[in-house]
């Protein structure tokens, strides 16, 4: 056998061209592609400002959203001044409230003062008055100065105390509802923390109970368990032993069986032996 032979003839695609000659032009050429009309670079200029620009719809478009947002940030800022203007207006009258309330307590202290000079002015003036009469005028009006003078330090030291004795009162009264409200807290408590204790010996109770009927129930269960065992195994035991016996019974039988054929067999071969001793003599006696 010899090798194949796989060659193949060399065909110069060069000279294959040549021999096919002209190709139709199938679509447009390089010469074609490279003379075709282009754009000026001014026109290039404009359609690059144009697309920096962008369009006109989108321009009013954005122009109306910023005019939006401007009047609502407007408003918002209205809202917050005004907010701010009534809170210190709020202040303002709090504080004017508070100079009245002092400028009337001011007024009634310097009235209350401007009283008191006036008194003592018309005591000296009654004084001076007394001095010229005669010394037992001035001594009965020293006397009801000094009465009147004394009348009035017992009438403020009265007020102090009536004032002092009622702050104490107040005090006490406040001391005494907190004492009381403290005593309540107190039993509440209390009663909370026996009710929270008696809660938790019933819930031990019931657990107790609870374990105890378990391990109960638990203990009746295991002695029935046991009990169920034992007698499981009475009748496996019972059942063995009938097994046991059937076996035995059947083994029996099938010996009885066999023995009774062979017996069967044995009689059949004698009786066969002796009729053909018979048949032997009767045809020895017949010859």
């Amino acid at each position: 056998m010899g090798k194949r032979d796989n060659r193949v003839a060399y065909v110069n695609p060069i000279a294959a061209a040549r021999a096919r000659g002209p190709v139709q032009n199938s679509g447009p050429s390089i010469q074609d592609y490279l003379s075709r009309p282009r754009p000026t670079w001014e026109e290039v200029k404009e359609q690059l400002e144009k697309k920096k620009k962008g369009s006109r719809a989108l321009a009013d478009f954005e122009d109306k959203m910023n005019d939006r947002w401007r009047k609502e940030l407007a408003k918002n800022r209205e809202k917050l001044l005004g907010g701010a203007d009534k809170d210190k207006e709020k202040e303002k009258k709090a504080m004017d409230k508070d100079k009245k309330i002092a400028d009337k307590e001011k007024d009634k202290e310097e009235k209350k003062e401007k009283k008191e000079k006036k008194k003592k002015d018309k005591k000296k003036f009654n004084r001076h008055s007394s001095s010229s009469s005669s010394s037992s005028s001035d001594s009965s009006s020293s006397s009801s100065s000094e009465s009147e003078d004394e009348d009035e330090k017992k009438s403020v030291k009265k007020k102090r105390k009536k004032k002092k004795s009622s702050a104490r009162r107040a005090s006490d009264g406040s001391a005494v509802e907190s004492d009381a409200e403290s005593k309540k807290k107190k039993r509440r408590v209390k009663e909370e923390g026996d009710k929270e204790k008696d809660e938790k010996s019933r819930r031990r109770k019931r657990k107790a109970d609870r374990s105890h009927k378990d391990s109960s129930s638990d203990s009746s269960a295991d002695s029935g368990g046991e009990e169920g065992v034992e007698a499981k195994k009475k009748k496996r035991s019972s059942e063995e032993k009938e097994r046991i016996t059937d076996k035995s019974k059947k083994k029996r039988r099938k010996k009885h069986k066999k023995h009774g054929r062979k017996k069967k067999k044995k009689a059949a071969s004698q009786s066969g032996s002796e009729l053909d001793c018979r048949s032997a003599a009767v045809y020895s006696t017949n010859v």
